[in-house]
């Protein structure tokens, strides 16, 4: 049931200290969806992802989760938050950063089974990081780190894998490796991916929601300068290699 909803958004507003940074947003994902939500900064974008997250409680509307076209409390989610920081100083390994991801299956104390260490080396080896599990993660490059804790988010074997700014830390090259390896994560659960980076994120997802206080949804991944203009509230030119958006100019005009 590749294209039955999974997440239903209905007429959601969220609210901090009683000012509205979400409103009315409504949206659909999709078992084999691969969503890219891009918007300006404090246009609302971390806090639409709270909100499915059930982070924070809509101030009005509804979140409905769905399983084989049924209704369901929630579902099995991997979360990778924008700018995951760490001491990395700690003495903790590779893998067993990666099995605390496993530990809202088990009590904080459970010892994990051979069973778990399979199912961390086979989200390492997805991650290109076969050979780092016994490293203390400290040893690791920014980057390899962030591989890491993706890695931690797809342990759980996710329904929804929610990723806030994954490309931080990387580096262009491996970036693009990193959007190839959600690519083929993609087969296996939906993705919804967060970014600043309007170019990489419309060469990649199959879907875009504009978020600037309200969600602007286009049911392809092909966007135009005049849907941006729209959503962010400014004048967009696209300039574009072929047919992949390389950079945005804006006009911004003054009152």
């Amino acid at each position: 049931m590749e294209n039955s909803p999974i997440i239903t958004l209905d007429h959601v507003s969220a609210a901090y200290d009683g000012l509205t940074v979400l409103d009315d947003a409504t949206l659909q994902v999709t078992a084999n969806d691969f969503l890219g939500i891009i918007g300006p900064n404090g246009g609302g974008k971390t806090t639409l992802v709270k909100v499915i997250l059930g982070l924070i409680a809509p101030a009005a509307g509804t979140v409905r989760f769905w399983r084989d076209g049924r209704p369901c409390d929630a579902l099995r989610t991997g979360y990778l938050p924008q700018y995951s920081t760490f001491d990395a100083k700690f003495p903790i390994t590779v893998r067993d950063v990666v099995l605390s991801g496993l530990h809202s299956r088990h009590r904080v104390w459970h010892r994990f089974s051979a069973a778990d260490r399979q199912k961390a080396d086979r989200a390492l080896a997805l991650m290109e990081l076969t050979g780092y599990s016994g490293r203390p993660i400290g040893e690791l490059s920014g980057g390899q780190r962030q591989r890491v804790l993706v890695a931690r988010a797809l342990v759980c074997d996710p329904e929804v894998l929610i990723l806030d700014e994954p490309a931080t830390y990387i580096d262009q090259k491996h970036q693009e490796r990193l959007y190839q390896l959600l690519g083929e994560v993609n087969r296996h659960c939906a993705v919804i991916l967060v970014s600043h980076d309007v170019g990489t994120v419309v060469r990649n997802v199959k879907n875009i929601a504009c978020v600037n206080r309200h969600v602007h949804y286009h049911a392809a991944s092909e966007v135009t300068g005049e849907m941006l203009g729209e959503a962010f509230g400014c004048p967009f030119e696209m300039v574009a290699h072929g047919h992949v958006p390389h950079r945005i100019l804006s006009d911004h005009a003054e009152g």
